[in-house]
């Protein structure tokens, strides 16, 4: 088959960095063009200095539409205003990894409408896509904990959730918690109670468990590391231990990228990798999950480029077959 043209819009920062470097050697796509405003004319390798001798491209301020698919890899907020002033062809798919489509009552924009591109929730709807809201990094480490649990109706009780987060996370913007001598060796709170991707992790969870209505308690943290989220969950439950393994293992069979373990799991098992570990353990009367992810990669452009290769029949692991650096 031809190989898939993509654009990439905001190729500059973090999630448009870590698409480039999936891209770049993904066997069924062709880099069409990547814009940047405040970079064009620089050559990419420039600006994301590890692809020295990868590429040749240059940062463009156009946007060509002889695409099969553009990658929206901008703010919050601004993904809306650029569709807004710069109308894209309709037969050209776009893969939006802003939170502006997200959520059901924004999912709509004139004629496009966005699927919310959590394959390991909505595999089937993806693959007839034209638009993808890609989920939120906390939003995808904290569902796929539980989501074998919403299938089955068995969330009876309140969730409470701790999960941290490292630097790159915040973008690459700066700003006082993201300087090096601010988070180095630091930890902190955030928006405690009030975190933005809770409402998304809502909408997915009563999509498997319309009878949910326990409230899910999130502390997010930010941690004096680079890049991976780890989710620690605990609700109460009547689940043996055994019981919620199977179930575990059960609902993430058919999917490549999700494994449970049945021993306890660490971050760097999964950074520079678009996998998801996730690990539960039985304390008393409680299920005690931990959840894990690369926010740039499962929780960003690795999963955009997951969604991709399904909306394009593809096979869904193409480009992304990536081992952790471990060391």
């Amino acid at each position: 088959m031809n190989k898939i043209k993509a654009g990439i819009i905001g190729g500059a920062g973090y999630t448009g960095g870590e698409m480039l470097r999936i891209l770049v050697n993904h066997p069924n796509v062709e880099i069409a063009f990547v814009n940047s405003t405040s970079n064009a004319g620089n050559l990419i390798s420039d600006v994301h200095t590890d692809l020295i001798g990868d590429t040749d491209l240059k940062f463009v301020n156009d946007i060509p539409q002889d695409i099969d698919v553009l990658f929206l890899c901008v703010g919050h907020g601004d993904a809306k205003k650029f569709l807004a002033a710069n109308p894209i062809q309709e037969g050209i798919k776009i893969i939006d990894l802003s939170q502006d489509f997200r959520l059901t009552a924004n999912a709509l924009l004139d004629n496009r409408n966005f699927i919310y591109g959590l394959p390991e929730l909505n595999r089937a709807q993806i693959k007839t896509a034209n638009n993808i809201a890609n989920p939120g990094c906390f939003a995808t480490c904290i569902q796929l904990g539980l989501l074998p649990l919403a299938a089955k109706g068995l969330i009876k009780s309140e969730v409470h959730i701790n999960a941290t987060t490292g630097s790159t996370g915040a973008g690459q913007g700066l700003n006082a918690t993201s300087h090096f001598s601010w988070r180095n060796n630091n930890l902190s709170i955030y928006k405690a109670f009030e975190h933005q991707h809770l409402n998304e992790i809502g909408e997915g969870l009563l999509q498997l468990q319309p009878s949910l209505s326990d409230v899910l308690s999130f502390i997010p943290q930010r941690g004096a590391f680079t890049r991976g989220i780890l989710a620690a969950m605990y609700l109460e439950t009547d689940l043996s231990l055994e019981d919620a393994q199977t179930l575990y293992e059960d609902y993430y069979s058919n999917h490549p990228f999700t494994h449970v373990s049945r021993k306890n799991i660490d971050l760097k098992q999964v950074v520079n990798t678009n996998k998801a570990l996730v690990h539960v353990e039985k304390h008393n009367g409680k299920l005690f999950i931990i959840s894990i992810i690369d926010n740039l990669l499962k929780g960003a452009s690795g999963q955009a480029v997951q969604n991709m290769n399904l909306m394009f029949g593809l096979e869904e692991t193409a480009g992304l077959k990536l081992k952790a650096a471990y060391f």
